[in-house]
């Protein structure tokens, strides 16, 4: 069991790794920070009181951390640029629902 999902987990890792265009990576499969972002943003619409507050939060920590990875690491100009533009969106964001 434990080799299957080493195995699994390479294999996911391989995929979120490659992208399209091949040459120029612009999109990919989703790897978790943007996963948890997504459950996040999910649970977020679906629920409401503290359970909608609390799926907030993690969408956008979740996508923090993948903006942050993009920006540090990401595989071309492209996805660092993004990287760096959602977190200055991020930070307008939360700026903005700061009580004043």
């Amino acid at each position: 069991m434990r080799e299957r999902l080493g195995a699994a987990w390479l294999h996911y890792r391989r995929l979120t790794r490659s992208g399209w265009p091949r040459d120029f990576p612009i999109a990919q499969l989703p790897n978790p920070p943007l996963l948890v972002a997504i459950v996040g943003w999910l649970v977020g619409a679906l629920a409401g009181g503290e359970v909608h507050r609390a799926g907030r939060a993690v969408f956008y920590i979740g996508l923090s951390v993948w903006a942050w990875e993009e920006l540090t690491s990401g595989v071309n100009w492209f996805r660092r640029l993004i990287g760096a533009g959602l977190l200055v969106w991020l930070a307008a964001q939360i700026a903005s629902s700061l009580p004043a």
